[in-house]
C-alpha cells in the first residue's frame, strides 16, 4: 500500500488529551501525520516529517479525523419530502409515518436498496465521514430485516438489528406476538449479519418491558446494545439503557435530572441527533445540562427519510453550537471521538499513532469554521483506510 506524509498543516485535532496544545482536542500546529498501510505511523512537526510515496499539502488549513457517525437508517426506499413539508406547515411529529417507509421498503428489490445506501454513504464520506453505522428498521419481517441487514454490511462492520422499531400494520393491537417475533425467528435470521440491537423504547412504539425483554435476548445472543430513547416525551428508555450496559441511549431530547445523573454515572454515550429537532420542529436536546454533569456525548445524523434526513456531520455540528450549548470543541469531539466512544471503537475518531487513518483536510485554517461557516462546504479530501477518496 502507498504511504502518505500530509503536511503544512495549520492545525491538527487529535483528539489526544495532553498531545500539542492540550486541551479536549489535543491540538497541534505546524504538523505533519504519516500514513502507512491504512494507519497513522507517526505525527509531529511538519520539518520532521518523515520521507514517504506521496505527498499532501495540507496548505495550511485544518486536518482532523474522519466523523463517526454512530446513529444513521440508510437502508429504505421511498421519499417523505410531503411529511416534512406537512410539519413546516405545522403538524406535530409522531413517528407514525414510518410504516410508509416500511411498505416502500418491503416492495423494493435488493439493487434498489443498495444503490440509495451507496448513494448515501457517499454522500456522507465526500463530507467527511469515515464511520457510519447502518440499522435496519424499515423491512419489519424476518425476511426483510434479515436482507436490510445483510445490504447494510456490505457498507460498514457497524449493523444494527432495528427489527423493533415500530409495530407493523399487520400486527396492530398484537404488540405481545410482534414482539414473539422480534425475540426469535427475525433475531436468528439477523444475528449473523448484525453487531448491534436497538429498541424505540418511545410511547407508540415500544414499551420499557417488551424493549427489556428485546435486548436482554439480543444481548445474550451476543449483540451489542443501543436503545432509542427519550426522544418524543419523557420516558424510560435512558434508564433502561443505562440499567442493561447499553453502549448508546440516541435522542436523549426529554430528559429529567435522574436520567442524567444515570448517564453521567455510567458508559452509557448520550447520543444526540439535532438533525431530527431541526427536521421535526421539536425541542433540541440539552447538550449543557449532560456535558457539565459529566456525561459523554456523541453527535449523529439520524440519517433517514422521515425525521431526519440529513448526511451531513458538519451540520450537526453547527446544530449542537448553534441550539443545543455546545462549544466547537465539544462539537467537533462529539461527533468524531464521542461517536467513536458510542461504537465502543478506540481505533477511529482519533488522531494518533496505531489508529486507523480517517482523515478529513479543511478548506478552513482551524475547526471552528465547521460551526462559523454553516452550510459551506469546506472538507476538501478525505482518507478513508489511508487512501484517498
Amino acid at each position: 500500500m502507498v504511504s502518505f506524509v500530509i503536511d503544512n498543516i495549520g492545525e491538527l485535532v487529535t483528539n489526544i488529551p495532553g498531545t500539542g496544545e492540550g486541551g479536549l482536542l489535543g491540538i497541534r500546529r505546524k504538523a505533519a501525520v504519516l500514513v502507512e498501510e491504512g494507519d497513522i505511523a507517526w505525527i509531529g512537526p511538519s520539518r520532521y516529517a518523515p520521507a514517504a510515496d506521496r505527498r499532501i499539502d495540507a496548505q495550511g488549513g485544518a486536518v482532523l479525523p474522519g466523523f463517526v457517525d454512530s446513529h444513521a437508517h440508510l437502508v429504505f426506499a421511498g421519499d417523505r419530502a410531503a411529511e416534512f413539508a406537512a410539519r413546516m406547515a405545522g403538524e406535530p411529529y409522531t413517528g407514525g409515518g414510518i410504516r410508509t417507509t416500511v411498505a416502500a421498503t418491503r416492495a423494493a428489490d435488493d439493487d434498489l436498496l443498495r444503490d440509495n445506501v451507496d448513494r448515501l454513504r457517499s454522500e456522507a464520506l465526500r463530507q467527511g465521514t469515515t464511520t457510519i453505522e447502518i440499522k435496519s428498521g424499515y423491512g419489519l419481517t424476518v425476511a426483510d430485516e434479515a436482507r436490510s441487514l445483510r445490504i447494510a454490511a456490505e457498507f460498514t462492520s457497524e449493523t444494527t438489528f432495528l427489527g423493533a422499531h415500530v409495530v407493523p400494520p399487520e400486527y396492530a393491537n398484537r404488540a405481545d406476538d410482534y414482539v414473539g417475533l422480534v425475540c426469535g425467528p427475525m433475531l436468528r435470521a439477523a444475528r449473523p449479519h448484525a453487531k448491534w440491537i436497538d429498541v424505540f423504547c418511545e410511547k407508540g412504539a415500544f414499551d420499557a418491558d417488551h424493549a427489556r425483554a428485546i435486548l436482554t435476548v439480543g444481548k445474550d445472543a451476543g449483540l451489542g446494545v443501543r436503545v432509542h430513547a427519550n426522544q418524543l416525551g419523557p420516558g424510560e428508555g435512558v434508564q433502561l439503557a443505562v440499567e442493561l450496559g447499553a453502549a448508546s441511549a440516541d435522542h436523549c431530547t426529554h430528559l429529567s435530572r435522574a436520567d442524567i445523573d444515570a448517564l453521567a454515572g455510567s458508559h452509557t454515550v448520550a447520543t444526540l441527533l439535532p438533525g431530527a429537532e431541526f427536521s421535526t420542529r421539536s425541542p433540541y436536546p440539552d447538550a449543557r445540562r449532560l456535558l457539565d454533569a459529566g456525561a459523554t456525548v456523541a453527535l449523529a445524523t439520524d440519517c433517514n427519510p422521515g425525521s431526519s434526513y440529513t448526511s451531513s456531520m458538519p451540520f450537526c455540528v453547527a446544530l449542537a453550537v448553534r441550539e443545543m450549548g455546545m462549544t466547537p470543541a465539544e462539537a467537533v469531539w462529539s461527533a468524531t471521538a464521542g461517536g467513536a466512544r458510542a461504537l465502543r471503537r478506540d481505533d477511529v475518531g482519533v488522531i494518533r499513532p496505531g489508529a486507523r487513518a480517517d482523515i478529513m483536510l479543511l478548506d478552513a485554517p482551524t475547526h471552528l469554521h465547521l460551526a462559523y461557516r454553516p452550510g459551506v462546504p469546506l472538507v476538501t479530501k478525505v482518507l478513508h483506510n489511508g487512501a484517498p477518496q
